[in-house]
Order: structure tokens, then C-alpha cells, then sequence
């Protein structure tokens, strides 16, 4: 599509100002200030608002929050026809390619599925530990839980992680019995993106700590797995690479870790957004409606933001 067509959806999306060297000014929908402060450069794909410092590397990040359906469409038709056979974001950041191939992992020998029509008498300590959890059948399908009976993870549920080509790449076993530790680990890194297979990059994502969490959440939450998210690992990258925006949900007793990992993505001008979820053990045990209320009014977490809150959290406040 050419420069003008993608300028007229912007002009649904924004209130369009006027054009100066090449970019175009709106009023910026993130402050709301009184003056066209949102420069977009249609043909680098960039936008910058000189008032709150809000930036990204795609405008389909401007779209998908203040446009339409049709809007939404029809934007979602030009990224269709990007070629992304140059260098990518990737590559200009950190100097190197993305890797292709992913580390391999198979599930255990003695691992079941639970999504059989028929279970064996086995499987009812496993559905019932699932169910008390709130997790059923469309549950169990989506992300093709199982369990071990016997074997190194006997006792256990068996939650798959598939890399982008549908291969294993990690799993988490989790006691369903009375095993005092909760989860046993594969011999295999955690530097993975859980379930990236069925994660859309153009789509928020939500980072959660644990699985419970992820499933709580559902599409596009990618659980951490209790692990601090540092700039070289798959997921950071990749996160960076999309410019997707992100959605804080770190337990509430991990702030210390959750604004580490603010801090980084925000450096690189990643949209994040911190989800409160304060008054709650885990965003798993969050009544559904309280969730709901609480990511719709999760705000964009500025340089300054961050700034405030790091000094209130020095000082105690």
C-alpha cells in the first residue's frame, strides 16, 4: 500500500495536524496534550510523542489500541506486505542473528495426556487437582497438559512447552500429590519462550510468573517461570525484535524483579504497562472480573514513571 493509503487510516485512527520534513504530526491519544506532539514517520515505521515520550518501532502499535475493527484490518494488510528480508530490528540491536533452531526436548517416556476421551482410573487425581485449580477440559486441550503416573515424574502434571516449530522445548511438572517439592525441572535451559508457538508478537503479551498464571490469563501469556528476564535471553529479544507491547503481571511480591525487567524493556522503548495485582497471592487466584478491571486500567509505565517509583521504593514510600 502506498504512503497516502496508510496515512488516511492513521487520519481514522488520530486527529491528523499537519506534515513537517517528512513526518506527520498528531495529537498524542497517550497524553491528550493540547498540542500535535506525535510525530510518525509512515515510511520508517516510527512514531515519537515529544511530550510523554512515548515511542515505538510500529505503528500497528497505535492502531491496535485507538483504531476500529476496519481500522485494525486494514493496517493489518499493509504489515502483510513488509518485507522483512533485510536486516531486522533484531540484528541492529544486538549485532547478530536471531537463532532458528531451538533446543530440542522430549516429554517423559511415561507421560499421558489428559485430553483422551477415555482417562485411565489414573488420570482422576491429576483432573481433580486441575479442576480444584479451576482449570478444565478446553483448558487441557489449549495447552495439552498431561501427567506422569510413574517414572522420574510420577505424581506429577505435565505442562508442554512447543517452540515456533511445534518441538518441545521445555516442560513443568508439577506435584498433584504429596510430594513437599512442588516442581521438578527437565535437564534442559530455562532460556526458552513458553509455548511461543501459539504467541502472536502483533498482539499485547502478558508475562506472568508460573503456568498457573498463563492459563489464568490465557492467549498470549507467557509465563517466566519464576526467572528474572535479562536482555540476552530468547524472550527479551524477541519481545524487542516485534516491538510488541508488554503487560506486566509479576506476583506482587516480585516488584523488585518486575521493575528490573520494566527498566530494561522501557531502555529499548518497549510499550509496557504494569497490571496491579496487589491483594493476591498469584494472578491465578484473582477472581476473573477483578483481572479484567484491573488490565483495562493498567497504565503505560513512562521513563518518569519508572523514575518516581524506583525513588518511592528507596525511600519506603
Amino acid at each position: 500500500m502506498s504512503h497516502e493509503e496508510k496515512l488516511d487510516t492513521l487520519k481514522n485512527v488520530l486527529s491528523f495536524s499537519h506534515r513537517i520534513k517528512g513526518e506527520h504530526l498528531f495529537y498524542c491519544p497517550y497524553c491528550n496534550h493540547h498540542n500535535p506532539k506525535l510525530s510518525v514517520n509512515i515510511d520508517k515505521n516510527v512514531y515519537k510523542c515529544w511530550v510523554c515520550d512515548t515511542r515505538g518501532k510500529d505503528i500497528w502499535r497505535i492502531v491496535r489500541k485507538f483504531g476500529d475493527f476496519r481500522d485494525k484490518r486494514t493496517w493489518r494488510s499493509f504489515s502483510e506486505e513488509i518485507d522483512y528480508s533485510e536486516t531486522s530490528i533484531f540484528e541492529a540491536l544486538f549485532g547478530e542473528k536471531e537463532e532458528e533452531q531451538e533446543e530440542k526436548l522430549t516429554l517423559p517416556e511415561e507421560f499421558i495426556p489428559l485430553s483422551n476421551k477415555k482417562n485411565p482410573i489414573s488420570a482422576r487425581a491429576p483432573l481433580k487437582y486441575l479442576a480444584d485449580r479451576g482449570i478444565g477440559k478446553k483448558e487441557i486441550i489449549n495447552w495439552k497438559i498431561g501427567y506422569c503416573s510413574r517414572g522420574e515424574y510420577g505424581g506429577r502434571i505435565v505442562f508442554p512447552s512447543f517452540d515456533k516449530s511445534g518441538n518441545v522445548n521445555y516442560f513443568v511438572a508439577r506435584t498433584y500429590g504429596d510430594d513437599w517439592v512442588k516442581y521438578r525441572n527437565p535437564p534442559a535451559t530455562r532460556n526458552v519462550i513458553f509455548n511461543e508457538l501459539f504467541v502472536d508478537w502483533k498482539e499485547r503479551v502478558f508475562l506472568v510468573e508460573g503456568i498457573f498464571d498463563a492459563i489464568f490469563l490465557g492467549t498470549n501469556a507467557i509465563p517466566i517461570l519464576g526467572s528474572t528476564m535479562n536482555e540476552d535471553s530468547k524472550l527479551f529479544k524477541k519481545i524487542i525484535n516485534n516491538d510488541t507491547a508488554v503487560y506486566m503481571a509479576l506476583d506482587d511480591d516480585a516488584e523488585k524483579k518486575s521493575m528490573r525487567i520494566i527498566e530494561s524493556l522501557i531502555s529499548h522503548g518497549t510499550e509496557v504497562y504494569k497490571v496491579d495485582t496487589s491483594g493476591f497471592e498469584d494472578i491465578a487466584e484473582m477472581p476473573k472480573k477483578t483481572l479484567d478491571k484491573r488490565i483495562k486500567s493498567a497504565k503505560m509505565i513512562t521513563n518518569e514513571d519508572f523514575l518516581s517509583r524506583k525513588i518511592r521504593s528507596i525511600v519506603g514510600v
